[in-house]
Formats: structure tokens, sequence, C-alpha cells
């Protein structure tokens, strides 16, 4: 699979287990991995040395070789931790879409090493078994049988999940179970120590930070062109509940000076050292509050980067994407458990004997183990899936099903796809190791498809039904018991992105970073309605109605109601009835009820207005 990775200027990689290529500030570009330089010019049809990066995305674009499909993401560049990474990149309102400046994309192509076009024809000649000097593994016995899996039973509770359902959360109490007051005072701290380091006395605080979040929140269902166009005073334009809630160059500030970690104790090996404290805080969040279940999922997330200055667009409907990579792991309904930007092999070293997507699956089976060691069960795709990992997990206590590709099977004889392709659909074959109880099960459907797993084995043999092209009709096959399992299961990364993509924030600022920001936001609310879907005992609002009700709700308490005039009366006119997202929640301090002006000590979370639940109906439509 292609990794291809792009940074902001002064750097840009293209990086993947056959190619590299990397920008300097010059800019020119360095190729590395011999046989795919030998191969992009052959494509390209010039001259290694002469090459532009336009010409090889071209050339990776126009293939029609039956590669797989080709991915493009973006990491930070070498030194994230530099102060030039805090300066602006690019045109904020530009056109969005893949883009790439026309400084990168017309930069020359160099190899990365000296070597002569002689030498890389040897190299290219050479068997991959004699670059790689691996330890000798003892060879596996495969034998004509399902599998005997030892692993206990499922039999766990989450006591967590039960305080959660009692507490009755609002969506906004849910979300800020990962952005908490810890967080937040963190981010307000960080940003006020970057801001008088660069000599501007800013005096962030926490309510407006939550103003800002709210209306981040909010351009992932209302968007403009530019984001100044909230505050217009245009008919067509203007938005009341952001400009009642914070003035545009406040709020354009605030937003400039916006930062997550302190630039004196930034770690230079970690191209996310910018962010590292938010990851780790949220990571932490996410994993405290998460479902207790045993089916998860493990997969990769591409945060998408919103290119400047765009010289050339790439074409609808191609495999090649532009965005940073995040190594996701959620259960099987989508809640995101645990998230890791990708680096890269150059700044992540997988574990010994397991690549680097091996690696990922080995970590989050890691934070998993911290609830507890109990029998989870992980899915994943073939991108991460090999019989080694198998192996590794069931010694962890974990069971893992994942398709997988035929060379990272160890030599399991099964039949031939050909041959499997002339049986009817519906036909398998499987083989388990003997010493280590794993099972590699070939399966003829529209495909041929190749299965692994430590726990789950043929039995029992179901029927699926299937469409007919052909025929025109549905027809039924057979389906191994860990085939329909892995069916069932593995989507959960897919659902969480795609919940994410249906209201992602809009907004967008010049930091490298920006982008990434926006993603873990989603992904917060995402977790949280995905709790809210689950602890609810009244009726559930959808992702749209949950997101509309925490951004109204951060934006109306910051609404400045310092003067009793027409705007305070305007914004409680139009809320208190609207009849979307009022919550009661209980409030320490007592005070009056707005409706029979007794003492309550329970509130409308949206009008921040104290009122009795017997009152509660009454008041919001009288």
């Amino acid at each position: 699979m292609w990794v291809a990775t792009t940074a902001w200027p002064p750097t840009t990689i293209i990086d993947s287990p056959t190619l590299r290529l990397e920008t300097t500030p010059c800019p020119q570009f360095i190729m590395a991995s011999t046989s795919s330089v030998l191969t992009a010019r052959r494509c390209a049809g010039s001259n290694l040395k002469s090459m532009k990066l336009l010409e090889v995305l071209n050339a990776l674009e126009e293939e029609e070789s039956g590669c797989s499909k080709e991915e493009i993401f973006i990491v930070p560049p070498d030194n994230a931790a530099g102060d030039f990474t805090d300066e602006d990149s690019g045109d904020e309102d530009g056109q969005r879409g893949a883009h790439l400046p026309g400084t990168v994309l017309h930069a020359s192509v160099v190899p990365e090493d000296s070597s002569t076009e002689e030498e890389e024809d040897d190299l290219q000649l050479q068997p991959a078994t004699k670059r790689w000097k691996a330890g000798v593994a003892p060879q596996r016995v495969w034998t004509k049988r399902d599998i005997r899996p030892d692993f206990s039973n499922w039999t766990a509770s989450d006591p967590h999940m039960e305080d959660l359902k009692s507490q009755e959360l609002s969506p906004v109490g849910l979300f800020e179970l990962f952005f908490d007051e810890g967080t937040i005072t963190f981010i307000v701290n960080e940003t006020n120590r970057y801001a008088w380091q660069k000599n501007v006395n800013l005096g962030l605080t926490a309510q407006e930070l939550k103003c800002v979040l709210g209306i981040l929140i909010l351009s992932g269902y209302i968007s403009y062109p530019r984001r100044r166009m909230f505050w217009e005073t245009s008919p067509d334009s203007h938005h009341h509940l952001v400009a009642d809630a914070i003035r545009r160059d406040r709020f354009e500030l605030i937003f400039s000076y916006l930062h997550f970690a302190d630039n004196s104790k930034l770690d230079e090996s970690d191209r996310f050292a910018k962010v590292r404290p938010l990851i780790v805080r949220l990571n932490r969040n996410f994993q405290k509050h998460a479902p207790l279940e045993e089916f998860y999922s493990f997969g990769e997330s591409m945060c998408e980067y919103f290119g400047h200055r765009g010289s050339k667009q790439l074409p609808v409907g191609k495999a090649l994407r532009l965005g940073y990579k995040i190594w996701c792991g959620t259960t099987s309904r989508g809640y995101l458990v645990w998230f890791e930007p990708s680096q890269g092999t150059l700044f992540t070293k997988p574990d010994r004997g397991l690549d680097l997507g091996g690696s990922m699956v080995v970590k989050f089976v890691d934070a998993l183990q911290e609830r507890g060691c109990l029998p989870y069960h992980i899915f994943f795709d073939k991108a991460f899936t090999s019989v080694k990992l198998m192996s590794v997990l069931r010694k962890k206590g974990v069971k893992a099903t994942g398709t997988v590709c035929e060379y990272r099977t160890e030599r399991c004889p099964l039949k031939d796809p050909k041959e499997l392709k002339k049986m009817k659909r519906g036909s398998f074959d499987y083989k388990v190791d003997e010493r280590e109880e794993i099972i590699v099960c070939r399966w003829h459907d529209s495909s041929v498809v190749n299965i692994c797993s430590n726990a789950i084995g043929i039995e029992p043999v179901g029927l699926t039904s299937h469409h007919s092209g052909a025929a025109k009709t549905r027809t039924q096959v057979h389906q191994p018991s860990l085939v329909r399992l892995y069916q069932e299961k593995v989507g959960g990364v897919g659902r969480m992105d795609q919940n994410i993509a249906k209201y992602k924030v809009k907004i967008r600022g010049m930091k490298w970073y920006s982008s990434f920001i926006g993603y873990v936001i989603d992904a917060a609310l995402n977790n949280a309605w995905q709790l809210h879907r689950i602890c609810s005992h009244d009726a559930q609002v959808d992702l749209l109605a949950f997101r509309r009700y925490v951004a109204c709700v951060y934006l109306e308490s910051n609404a400045d109601t310092s003067s009793q005039g027409r705007r305070s009366r305007r914004l409680e006119t139009e809320s208190r009835f609207d009849m979307i997202g009022h919550w009661i929640v209980h409030q320490d301090k007592r005070t009056r009820c707005a409706l029979c002006h007794s003492q309550t000590n329970t509130r409308c979370e949206k009008c921040q207005k104290g009122v009795h639940a017997k009152c509660f109906r009454e008041y919001h439509i009288r």
C-alpha cells in the first residue's frame, strides 16, 4: 500500500514501502527504494533526475497495471518542533480540496543516494530475501481441521457505563467528558503562554475558548466561503448567534494563537509534538469513558488536508488522497477508543518481527488492556493481518480476525486461487497451525478472500444470500463462521469516518495542525453521541441535532447579556421556544424559577434559566 506523505513548506514527503519523495527548502525531491525509482521513471517516460513531483503523481494516477489503491497522506515537517511551524502556511479561505502548491508540484526529484543506474538495475534484480536480514522462524505445520481455541468466554460487565446512564448527562455534559475542565484549562494556559511569548496579552478564558469551539462545531453544518461572513451585517450572511457571542476580531485573535504545547519543551523526535499533549489527554479520556465491549475494530482513518494556492486538483474518483493518516481503534459501533497519527517508519520503529501496521495494533491492544486483561476480539483488514501478528496477540490473550495477503500466511498450503475460482461460489479451503491454533481460510465469493483468525473457526458453516448478476437472482452460498463474524464486526472505523464526514469542522487555520484539531473535535463529538445513544432513556437525537445543541449552548452561554436590551431579549425569545435541545440539569446554587419564581436547584442548560422539573415544559411553550 502506498503511503504518500506531504508536509507543509518547507518539507514535503511521499513515502511508501517502495517509494519515498521528500522536498527540502530548495525545493527538490528525494526518491528512495530503487525498484520504485525505476518504475516511476518508466511510468513518467523521463529521466529520474529531471522528473517533477507532478509527473510522478500523474504516472501513479494513469498507471493501469492493476496495482493496489494508492493513498497520499501528510506528515508534519521534520523539525516540527521549530517555531517556524507556527507561522502562516497559506490562504485560509482558499478553495478547499486536495491541492498542493505549485512550488511543491514542480519541485525536482533526485535520487536519495548516489548509486548509478547500473547499480540500481542490479539491486532491482536482487530477491527481497537478500535485502532483509531476518531471523529464521520455526516452520509451521499446517493441518486440515477446524481450530480449537482456548480463550475464555466474555463475562465482563461495565459498571462505569451504568454510572453514566444514572447521571443522565446532556449532550454538553457528554462532550465535556472528553474536553473536560482539565483539558480546557490546559489549552487556555498554553494559548496564553504562546501569545505572551509573542508579546501579546491575550487573556483567554475558558468561557471564550468554549465559544470558539462552538463556532468551529457550528461550521460543520453552517459554512460560508469566508468565515468572516458570520459577522457581516449583510442580511444574506449575518449569523446573529455567532455575532452576539463573540466579536470577529476577538475570535480571529484567539484562533490565531490557539496552542496545545509548550514550545520550550517539545520532543524534536516527534513530528506531532505540537499537539502531543492534546493527543495524550484525549486518548486518556476516550479510553476512560469507552464502552467495555468484546468486539473492536482497528484501521486507518484520514484527516483531510485542505491545500493552499493549489495549482492542480487530483481528479475525483482517483485513489490518491491527501491528508493525515490516523491509526484508529474503535468499538464495532464507531466509538473511537484510541488513535495515533502516522509518522511512517522513519519516526516510528515497528516491533520486532512485525511491520508498522501490526505494531500499531499491538499498541492499541496494550491500551485496551489497561482496563483489564480481558479476552477482547480485534478485527482488522489485510493491511495489518499476518500470522505473526495473530501469534503475538494470542500470547497476550487477545482474539483477532482479519483478511490477510497470501504472502503473509507463512506458506499455508491452501488451494490455488485460480483453482478455487473454477469451483462454485461459497467453496472454501482451510488449514490450522498445529502449534499455535491459528487458522487460515480461503473462501470463494465474488472474488477469492483469505482470512485468518486465532479464535474463530469454520463451524458452524452458514448460508448467505448473494446477488447473481448474470441470472439476476439471489442465490444462497456457504459462508464459514469466521467470515460471517468478520463482516459483522469489522466496520467500526468506517462508521466513525462516516459520522465525522457528515458535519466535519470547516473552519481551518494556517498552522499545519489546524485540520487535525478539527478532526479531534469531530471525533470527540462522535464519541459523545455514541454515549448518548447508549445512555439515553428517552428519545434519542440524531448526530446533527446533537452537534447543534452543543454549539448553541457554547455560543449562547458567551453571548453579551450585560446590556439588558434588544440583544438579550432576542436571544431568549428565539431559543426558549425553538423546542430543540433543552435539557434540565442540576445546579449547586439555588436560584429563582423563571416560571413560578420559587427557589429551585435545577435549570435549563440551553436557556441558562432556573426552572423546576414540573415547570420545565410549560416554561418552554408559553
